[in-house]
């Protein structure tokens, strides 16, 4: 490559020459990129340019021009130098304060487009207390049994929370060393809240369905005086004095935390500082991510119930690959306090369980407004639901059950696995129709480009992480390819804010059009990653319950439909989900562990 030289406030372009400092070319143009749109700066290298107090030229600006698609003339390049290095002395400014993960943006998402009416949440929870179920159950019965089954074993005291809780934790010693879904036991918690459990049941204090019943946590949710690695290196001895509101509500319900358990680096894939979660129905197999734990820990038997997060698919995805069903609720159901932050306006929490009915029950303890967190509402929550739910508007995504599934990528599979799921797919809706439903036929809102929108997830991470990316300790990371994180935050340095609030402005328009469709729908069903559906409802913030719906026969995993609602109107949707997944055995197997 060729050398120009021009030198203006002690910089050489071309030349690669700052004050005295030969610097690699693409490196400072990586650098000026990132300033000259306005955008965040590219980490490290524009850090170390910054120490050097180096000022931006025209032909700096020239050549950044290409990232935010516009063309200027050299007068209006030299009107606008004085304004972006301006611009540019703020960046550092700012970028002296440290600014923890749980310090969100002054601008917080709302899924409702425009709306503002007011909506009040009831006096009293609306869930009815109504008795637990289930005669007596032999140990090789707990394992797999459902929470309204456990329930009714620890209310009629035909064993205690202790002895559950040790049996439980008994499971996750024998089975983790496979599965790797554990990063960290919370053993002597889990026992004194057992304990305690125990006595408040046996005093006739009975709290719920939850109570005494023992579960697990994504480790990205914090519980003080244990370690909150959120998966990734540079985190993993990290003690947060919080805890997290989740945590809260369900230690207030009574159920037992026995365990953080794994998540996939900083929320994405089933790759962690210890290994990779596998697929309890297939332990060569990862358990898909980022809730990889709390999916493979459910699937295996090794604890009642676990709670996971989404942002883009972290909880349907491990849910079909382990065979569990997952309710991800509407944005801001649910408070994110004391969790780590990916993406303010998509981020979203919610149950990971052997059935329907148990994702309602546990989202009925985790609801509800927060006032450490903005996002987190108080909506109306009935189960079970009241009325009939063959009488709700059932919609069916027609093209994307009729469509070519050759080009969907899940682990390469072959043409027939793909058939098959196909095929499983549309007797979901033969059953459907069975039930009762009279499904209409819909198409998802396609007036905008979805997939084009993704980069506000980019953006929003790599502001999340930018002091990770700056201080060189994304290096840490386990996964460092193309399509992971340390890659991914790079990438979003170079987002435009002027972009970044273009591509919000259009999902505003994508909410409208989804608002649309549900004033002639009341819930949909659509193949779990069938077409834009899965980043067009966590774009939306529409709920979602995805459960399983077939086996393959190639390798005998499972496969999963996934119902969506209205928002806030996980009544609805469960409701639905529910009715089809008492029609089928599917969620009642168990995987071939050995014991």
């Amino acid at each position: 490559m060729h050398s120009e030289t021009e030198t203006e406030g002690g910089a050489a372009v071309g030349g690669n020459r700052l004050e005295g400092r030969v610097w690699p070319r693409r490196r400072v143009l990586k650098a000026i990129t990132a300033v000259g749109v306005g955008s965040a700066v590219f980490g490290r290298a524009l850090v170390a340019l910054a120490a050097e107090k180096m000022r931006l030229t025209p032909k700096m600006i020239r050549q950044a021009e290409w990232v935010s698609g516009i063309d200027l003339d050299q007068e209006k390049r030299d009107l606008m130098l004085a304004g972006v290095n301006e611009t540019l002395e703020s960046f550092n400014e700012i970028r002296k304060i440290e600014i923890d993960n749980s310090v969100a943006p002054a601008l917080y998402f709302s899924p409702d487009p425009g709306r503002r009416e007011s909506r009040s949440e009831p006096p009293a929870r609306m869930m009815k207390n109504r008795p637990a179920r289930g005669g007596s159950l032999s140990r090789g019965d707990l394992p797999f049994a459902t929470l309204t089954a456990l329930a009714g074993q620890i209310r009629s005291r035909r064993i205690s929370s202790v002895e559950l809780t040790r049996y439980y934790l008994e499971r996750l010693r024998t089975h983790d060393p496979v599965l790797k879904c554990v990063i960290n036991f919370t053993e002597k918690l889990a026992l004194e809240q057992a304990e305690r459990a125990d006595k408040e049941i046996s005093a006739g204090r009975y709290r719920g369905p939850l109570h005494g019943i023992p579960w697990g946590v994504k480790d990205l949710l914090a519980v003080p005086e244990y370690r909150t690695t959120w998966g990734a290196v540079p985190y993993r001895e990290q003690v947060l004095s919080e805890k997290a509101a989740v945590v809260a509500r369900l230690e207030e319900a009574g159920a037992v935390l026995l365990a953080k358990l794994s998540v996939g680096a900083l929320a994405w894939g089933d790759v962690w500082f210890g290994g990779t979660t596998k697929n309890p129905w297939n332990t060569e197999q990862g358990s898909s991510g980022s809730s990889a734990g709390p999916a493979s820990a459910t699937a295996a038997g090794l604890v009642g119930f676990a709670i996971g997060t989404e942002t883009w698919g972290s909880i349907v995805s491990p849910c079909t690959r382990c065979g569990v069903t997952g309710l991800r609720p509407t944005f801001g159901r649910v408070s994110r306090a004391g969790t780590m932050a990916l993406a303010w306006s998509m981020d979203k929490i919610g149950p990971i369980a052997r059935s329907v009915e148990d994702c309602a029950l546990v989202f009925d303890a985790i609801r509800g407004a927060d006032p450490a967190d903005p996002t987190a509402v108080d909506r109306p929550f009935e189960w079970p639901f009241s009325g009939d739910p063959k009488e709700l508007r059932v919609g069916y995504v027609k093209s994307l059950f009729d469509e070519d599934r050759t080009g969907f990528a899940d682990d390469e599979p072959g043409k027939a696995d793909l058939r098959e799921w196909q095929e499983f797919d549309n007797r979901t809706l033969e059953t459907l129709r069975r039930i009762g439903f009279r499904l209409q036929p819909i198409e998802l809102p396609d007036k905008y480009p979805v997939s084009a929108l993704s980069f506000i997830l980019t953006a929003e991470a790599a502001a999340a992480f930018d002091d990770l990316t700056r201080s060189g300790r994304d290096d840490l990371l386990v996964r460092q390819v193309a399509d992971a994180w340390p890659n991914v935050f790079r990438q979003g340095q170079v987002v435009p804010a002027v972009e970044y609030i273009r591509a919000n402005r259009i999902r505003t328009l994508v909410m409208r059009e989804m608002e649309k469709m549900f004033e002639e729908i009341d819930v949909y069903v659509c193949p779990s990653f069938g077409g834009s559906n899965l980043l067009l409802t966590n774009l939306t913030g529409h709920p979602s319950v995805v459960l399983p719906n077939g086996f393959r026969s190639s390798n005998g995993t499972p496969t999963s439909i996934t119902f969506l609602g209205k928002l806030f109107g996980e009544t609805q949707v469960l409701a639905v989900a529910d009715l089809y997944q008492k029609e089928t055995d599917f969620h009642l197997q168990e995987p071939p562990l050995k014991a």
